[in-house]
């Protein structure tokens, strides 16, 4: 599969087959965040990747997931993430402007993950005070968000947005992601 396939078959997914992801894979996304670019190359970002079956249970509930289609949109009973990777920034490397490594280490990860089968959601809606006390995460280090992955156990489709961007369920259960057309955002020299 080309990069580009990769790019725009990926999806959000919200419900997760309960097989483990392989630490190999895992160690490659982490590494592939690594290497996004960094801002003055500063580097603020590190990583806990968490695979320990009561680790995932317990930093379950510190996770918001759809909040257009609450709680269909959540994550069924057995339908869990089988591993997190936690994005964390030192501040004492940088303390403002870091958002932008954080997205592209994320999306590294992301993209890294999907072309190995290993589905994501990207978390901001966290309970940092409780996940910062189970991963046992220390000052000056902040959590920024979190990425919920495993294999998928639903499959997504992206469809042309028309009246609204919110994403909805069918009757069968499948998640549909409203995208604006290219011909509505393409702009060449010019707005």
């Amino acid at each position: 599969m080309s990069l580009y396939d990769i790019v725009v078959s990926r999806r959000t997914v919200r419900q997760f087959q309960q097989k483990p992801v392989d630490e190999e894979i895992l160690k490659e996304m982490v590494n592939a965040g690594r290497l996004a670019p960094s801002a003055a190359n500063c580097q603020p970002l590190e990583f806990v990747v968490v695979t320990d079956k009561d680790l995932c249970k317990n930093i379950f509930p510190c996770l918001k997931w759809a909040a257009y289609i609450e709680p269909e949109g959540n994550p069924q009973s057995g339908n869990e993430p089988v591993s997190y990777i936690v994005t964390l920034v030192n501040k004492n490397i940088k303390d403002n402007q870091y958002e932008w490594d954080v997205g592209a280490a994320v999306e590294n990860m992301i993209l890294v993950g999907w072309e190995q089968g290993v589905a994501s959601c990207w978390l901001l809606s966290v309970n940092r005070t409780e996940v910062r006390r189970l991963l046992k995460i220390s000052e000056p280090y902040v959590i920024d968000s979190v990425l919920a992955l495993g294999y998928p156990a639903e499959e997504p489709v992206a469809e042309d947005m028309k009246e609204s961007m919110k994403y909805w369920k069918d009757e069968e259960g499948r998640l549909h992601v409203p995208k604006r057309k290219l011909k509505d955002i393409l702009h060449f020299n010019g707005f």
